[in-house]
């Protein structure tokens, strides 16, 4: 039985575990509205004011899942219902105020916000500007910083309070990175899911021989499961894939041409900076906050899609199912000039889902061997791995050490000063890895564990791999033909 990291967590769990369970027994249509109290049964609420209301958010959720992903719906949404009306307000004076004689919140504030009412201190929020100057000064420690948690996980601050108090999203400004959806404690903001229309793929494919599932694993995977990645592999194929292949030998084919790329446009031709594109949450980022600086992106696809495209070369009919704990590659899936690559994309939750619902039990199975990737190519699941996997192509191809001069952003707000450094042309570095997540993708919001040894696990995988370089890894391969960069 798998320990969540929290009740929220557990909650999307058991929704698309129903889903799952009643799509594979062809009922979903006729029973999805049973699904709450299935859930949540008798008249005790588990968390909200009441049972009904947490019923309602249940049958949202399950509204949500049913719907498909299509272009005109964002990845990310706000179950209203569900959102708890945090204070609007980010600095409150709590009963811990003496109205002490020295009023240093009085003083420090340049807006005259605050004032001693009936001896204690009152903040004016017409004329606040946030900007905790007197929670810094207060001896008592009286103000506290209650900044919504959605909009504190949110560094694109594409998130905003309506006068109902209840939050929206900008998509305008949203990457898609599902910060909001990990930290909102009470799970009102949630990523869209076709994990129904995945599970009827899987059954079809089951009895329609002709067409073949295929599963892209990230290699982050190895943190979430007490178990050799050789029994994940084997869970994965008992649902009904025909085969796994890591995302990480995509990793690899774009590692070795971002670092081709590199030397083309940077050593050579004297661009001042290159950025990677392997993030699509990082690179949503780029392109709608920084704009100028989008040219220095690398033209390279992912290692999704780069990976889904080598399947489906191999295999016309093939359909590639990536699954990893991002949600901004369900966004990534469906961009007009890759849509041709990734069938159906599924976070590590998702995958949870399935592996209960069809009664698998990892720790079970049998070790399955898994299409190897490099050292390097694994190393894309934590933050460092592409500057760490271009390295050793500089060095291949003997060109000086001297002329690479990485940097690796460690999630948006890193992102962000690199990028306004680069924008001020003050950047001492010629390549910027940008990763949206704290981590990098083993910091991924969809991920099952956020554990602070998750990246020595990465490590240890990256060290069981066969091939210790990325050209070692390639030589077996031929990707000829196959479309790598974004037109």
């Amino acid at each position: 039985m798998r320990k969540f990291e929290s009740h929220v967590q557990w909650i999307r769990h058991a929704v698309y575990k129903e889903i799952v369970k009643r799509v594979i027994q062809e009922d979903f249509e006729t029973t999805k509205y049973n699904i709450p109290k299935t859930i949540i049964p008798g008249t005790t609420a588990v968390s909200r004011c009441c049972v009904y209301k947490e019923r309602e958010i249940i049958s949202e959720r399950v509204d949500l899942a049913a719907a498909p992903i299509n272009e005109k719906k964002p990845i990310i949404e706000v179950i209203d219902i569900a959102c708890d009306e945090c204070p609007a307000e980010r600095y409150i004076i709590t009963e811990a105020c003496r109205g002490c004689l020295a009023h240093r919140c009085i003083q420090v504030c340049k807006k005259d916000a605050i004032q001693i009412i009936d001896g204690k201190a009152q903040i004016d929020y017409s004329k606040c500007v946030s900007c905790g100057k007197c929670r810094d000064v207060c001896p008592y420690n009286a103000i506290v910083d209650v900044m919504r948690p959605c909009i504190k996980a949110c560094k694109s601050k594409a998130i905003y309070i309506e006068t109902n108090k209840k939050i929206k999203i900008d998509y305008d400004q949203c990457s898609n990175c599902g910060a909001c959806v990990y930290q909102c404690p009470f799970g009102a903001i949630t990523d869209r899911s076709e994990i129904i229309a995945l599970v009827k793929a899987i059954e079809t494919c089951k009895k329609d021989k002709t067409t073949k599932l295929y599963a892209v694993i990230a290699p982050s995977i190895v943190t979430q499961y007490n178990a050799h990645i050789g029994q994940i592999v084997a869970a994965i194929k008992k649902i009904g894939f025909k085969d796994v292949i890591e995302a990480a030998l995509g990793a690899d084919i774009v590692a070795y041409n971002e670092g081709l790329e590199f030397i083309n446009r940077v050593v050579e031709n004297k661009e001042s900076f290159m950025m990677t594109s392997c993030c699509p949450a990082f690179v949503r980022h780029v392109k709608t906050h920084y704009i100028d600086l989008v040219p220095h992106l690398s033209t390279m696809v992912s290692p999704m899609i780069a990976m889904a495209r080598f399947i489906k070369k191999i295999d016309p009919m093939a359909k590639v199912v990536f699954i990893g704990p991002c949600t901004a590659k369900k966004e990534e899936k469906r961009e007009v000039d890759l849509e041709d690559a990734v069938d159906y994309v599924i976070t590590f939750e998702e995958l949870e889902a399935l592996i209960d619902a069809y009664n698998i039990a990892v720790s079970e199975c049998r070790d399955e061997p898994l299409n190897n990737a490099s050292y390097f190519g694994r190393l894309f699941a934590r933050s460092g791995g592409v500057v760490d996997a271009v390295a050793t192509i500089i060095k291949e191809k003997s060109i000086s050490e001297l002329s690479y001069r990485p940097i690796a952003c460690n999630g948006i707000e890193e992102v962000d000063k690199a990028l306004k450094l680069a924008k001020a042309h003050k950047n001492n570095f010629n390549f910027i890895e940008g990763m949206a997540c704290v981590s990098g993708c083993i910091g991924g919001a969809a991920s099952l564990t956020h554990e602070a040894k998750e990246q020595k696990k990465v490590d240890e995988y990256a060290k069981l791999a066969i091939e210790c370089t990325i050209s070692e890894s390639l030589r077996i391969i031929d990707y000829t033909g196959i479309q790598l960069h974004r037109k």
